[in-house]
């Protein structure tokens, strides 16, 4: 019981890797600048399709 309780308790203590804070943090900063650029990322978008799809070989 006593190996099960200080197994539990270092991986509670264990600091490498990343974090649920800083994976959070990277969350809302993509969120953030999706928003901010979101009229050029759906013009972006819509330019490669509409270039995609003229630029087809045998159509």
């Amino acid at each position: 019981m006593q190996k099960i309780k200080a197994g539990i308790i270092n991986f509670w203590n264990d600091e490498e890797g990343m974090g649920t804070l800083e994976i959070l943090l990277i969350v809302v900063v993509l969120v953030a600048v999706a928003l901010l650029f979101s009229d050029q990322l759906t013009s972006w978008v819509e330019k490669l399709l509409e270039n995609i799809d003229t630029k087809i070989p045998g159509e």
